[in-house]
């Protein structure tokens, strides 16, 4: 009987978990190279999206330790459509204070931040969306970035 509980409870914690959740359509990090994030190294997500309808809010999230020796960054960012066509930018997310704090949240050296990086934004067509990322700081190999991901989520 005690095995069925057990089991049971973790479904349970498991449901409760991911339904907290419900604006979220993707999201997924990328680990980067121990020895530093090269210039030359594209992080790729391919996504496949299906609402047509509703807009979507973009997120990047990114997991820098507290040895990261710049209070910004700067990424391009591209978003790859079905049809073919790609949409670059280059942005500038500022991840510390100028007191020099971290922003979002840490624990220990790391430190995690979810930023906006496009409001309300349509994808006109169901299928495979690919977004890129590069970094695009001076540094041929950028050091203390851990992990870059990006986060869709249904805009309300």
């Amino acid at each position: 009987m005690r095995p069925i509980f057990i089991y049971f409870m973790a479904i349970l914690l498991i449901v409760g978990i991911t339904s907290c959740d419900r604006k979220r359509v993707f999201e997924s990090y990328k680990e980067l190279d121990k020895k530093g994030w090269n210039k030359d190294s594209v992080v790729v997500f391919n996504v496949h999206l299906t609402d047509t309808v509703k807009n979507h809010n973009l997120f990047v999230n990114i997991r820098n330790k507290g040895t990261y020796p710049y209070s910004n960054i700067y990424l391009f960012m591209s978003i790859g459509s079905p049809d073919g066509k790609m949409h670059t930018d280059t942005v500038e997310f500022v991840l510390a204070e100028p007191s020099g704090r971290w922003k979002g949240s840490g624990i220990g050296g790391l430190h995690d931040n979810q930023i906006l990086y496009k409001n309300s934004v349509f994808f006109p067509r169901k299928g495979n969306y690919r977004f890129l990322i590069k970094q695009g700081m001076r540094d041929n190999v950028l050091q203390g970035i851990r992990d870059v991901g990006i986060r869709i989520e249904r805009a309300q």
